[in-house]
C-alpha cells in the first residue's frame, strides 16, 4: 500500500540538501536502522562488462548493513536492484514518476517494482501517485538519490550522460562518490574515468565500497578457489602473467581482440588478482 512518509521517517541526510522534498510517497519497507545507503547509477545502454561488474560488486556486499538505492531505470539501475534482491540486500527504488503501477517509469519495470516490495524492499517518490514521468522529473529524482545516500557509485556512463548529474549532486552535498574503471576504448568508460581524474574514489571490489561507506574493509588474499572460478580467457591471462609484462605485450600474447582483452584485464584487476604498476601488469598472488 502506498502511503505518505511521516517527517520523522524521512532519510535523515535529506534534511541537509537544498530544496528537500515537500512530500515522500512510499510503499514497502524502509531501510533498516543503521544501514548505509549506497546509490548505484549507470548507463542505460550498458555493456556485458558493466553488467558483470555491477552484479559482482553487489554480490560481494551480501550480509553487509547496506541498502542499495537506484532509480528503477533500464540498464545498470535495474541490474543493481535485481542483484540486491538475489543476494538478500535491502533495495530501494526511486522512479522518476509516481508509484502507481499505471504510471511507474519505465512501464516494463512494474513487475520489478512489485518484486522489490514483496522481497522486503521499498519504492519512494516525491511525486503524487498518478504523476507520469517527464524529462524534468529525472534531475529532481536524482537530487533525492544523491542527497539521501551516504555514497554514490557510478558504473558505466558516457561523458555527457544524465547519470553524472547524480554524482555531481552527491559532490555538492558533500557525499562520497566512487567510480568503477572500464576498458579505455569504451564510450561508457569516459564518465567514470573523468570522475576518477576529478577525485572520485576508484572502486575495484567490495572492500573499496565498504571503505567508501565508512565501513571496515575485509580484505582477503586471493585463493586457489578464486582461480578455479575464472573463465577460460581470465585463466589465460593468469597463465601469461608468470612474469609481469607491459599491457600491450600481454594483449598481443593473448591473441584476443583489444576490446575483449582490455575488458578481461579490468575484471581481473577488480577481482584483485592483477595490478598494473610502472607500465607493467603483474599478478598479486
Amino acid at each position: 500500500m502506498i502511503r505518505a512518509l511521516l517527517p520523522e521517517e524521512y532519510p535523515e541526510l535529506l534534511a541537509e540538501i537544498p530544496e528537500p522534498p515537500k512530500q515522500l510517497r512510499f510503499e514497502g519497507t524502509l531501510p533498516p536502522v543503521g544501514h548505509k545507503l549506497l546509490a548505484i547509477v549507470g548507463a542505460r545502454k550498458f555493456s556485458p562488462y558493466g553488467r558483470e561488474v555491477c552484479e559482482e560488486l553487489i554480490a560481494g556486499l551480501a550480509g553487509e548493513p547496506i541498502s542499495i538505492v537506484s532509480g528503477l531505470a533500464l540498464g545498470i539501475d535495474s541490474i543493481a536492484h535485481r542483484a540486491a534482491l538475489r543476494h538478500g540486500l535491502h533495495t530501494l527504488a526511486i522512479p522518476g514518476s509516481g508509484l502507481d503501477r499505471s504510471v511507474i517509469h519505465p512501464r516494463s519495470h512494474a513487475p520489478l517494482a512489485d518484486e522489490i516490495v514483496a522481497s522486503g524492499g521499498g519504492l519512494m517518490s516525491e511525486y503524487d501517485d498518478l504523476m507520469p514521468s517527464g524529462v524534468w522529473a529525472f534531475p529532481r529524482r536524482n537530487r533525492i538519490m544523491a542527497g539521501m545516500c551516504h555514497a554514490t557509485l557510478v558504473i558505466e556512463a558516457e561523458k555527457k550522460s544524465g547519470t553524472l548529474i547524480t554524482s555531481r549532486l552527491a559532490t555538492e552535498y558533500n557525499r562520497e562518490v566512487g567510480a568503477v574503471p572500464g576498458p579505455h576504448h569504451s564510450p561508457t568508460s569516459e564518465g567514470p574515468h573523468m570522475l576518477i581524474r576529478l577525485g572520485a574514489a576508484l572502486i575495484r571490489d567490495r572492500n573499496d565500497i565498504l571503505e567508501l561507506l565508512g565501513l571496515k574493509r575485509k580484505d582477503e588474499p586471493p585463493t586457489l578457489l578464486d582461480i578455479e572460478d575464472l573463465t577460460a580467457e581470465e585463466k589465460l591471462f593468469i597463465k601469461l602473467l608468470e612474469n609481469s609484462c607491459p599491457r600491450d605485450e600481454l594483449i598481443r600474447k593473448s591473441k584476443l581482440d583489444t576490446g575483449s582483452a582490455s575488458a578481461i584485464l579490468s575484471l581481473l584487476e577488480i577481482k584483485g588478482l592483477i595490478t598494473e604498476e610502472l607500465g607493467e601488469v603483474r599478478k598479486t598472488f
